[in-house]
């Protein structure tokens, strides 16, 4: 096992996520849904070396992680109320909520999107990761880019040397490699599904009958 492995039940894990993180790290994440790259935003370096590793092109988003429903406010502008987004049934949950990015996120984070895509996985050490943090996190796919996403680590072997600490989570819960369900709120009374993920058509029941959207179909 490479010596940048370590189990998600490590001691002191948290600050030593935090630590790497900080000095503008790259770290391989457990999530609810599948194995993740997490960086922190505010560092360019790190947002960059992402795209590296995946051979992601760097026109293409990456989304981001908070630690409370109260960061979403922070980082975007949503179209629901924070009563909405914490019953439990979206937030923490396999989701990814887009909505009108707010002006503090760095220029260089998704340069020229309007919209960010923002997940609280429910997944303790992301949560607690994020919290601690208090700052947001970028998150991707911990694959190469267009290739299949993955549920344990050695799925992602061939990225480890370039990765400052992979957690190992073992196989996840999930054993789903669609990834999160992606819906795209920044029309206010209105949700587009931009990706059929994990728990999608309960995301769809939840939007429809306790939020009262109505379902946008984009022809192209």
């Amino acid at each position: 096992m490479s010596t940048n492995v370590v189990s998600i039940n490590d001691n002191d894990l948290i600050d030593r996520c935090i630590s790497i993180l900080k000095n503008d790290g790259v770290i391989a994440v457990p999530t609810d849904t599948i194995y993740g790259l997490a960086a922190l935003v505010n560092s360019k370096k790190a947002v960059q070396k992402i795209y590296e590793i995946k051979g992601r092109l760097f026109t293409k988003p990456l989304a981001i992680s908070v630690g409370y429903v109260e960061d979403l406010f922070t980082c975007s502008k949503p179209t629901l109320t924070k009563e909405q987004l914490s019953t439990g049934d979206l937030l923490p949950g396999p989701v990814t909520l887009m909505f009108e990015r707010q002006s503090l996120l760095p220029s260089y984070f998704n340069p020229g999107i309007n919209n960010i895509a923002i997940r609280i996985p429910n997944c303790q050490f992301m949560i607690e990761l994020a919290q601690r943090l208090h700052e947001p996190i970028a998150l991707t796919s911990a694959n190469i880019s267009n290739e299949p996403s993955s549920v344990c680590i050695d799925e992602f072997k061939q990225l480890w040397s370039q990765i400052d600490l992979v957690i190992d989570g073992g196989l996840l819960a999930s054993n789903d490699r669609r990834g999160s369900t992606i819906v795209d709120l920044s029309e206010k009374g209105y949700f587009h599904i931009q990706r059929h993920g994990i728990d999608c058509e309960r995301i769809i029941q939840y939007l429809k009958e306790h939020c009262q959207l109505k379902e946008k179909n984009i022809t192209l």
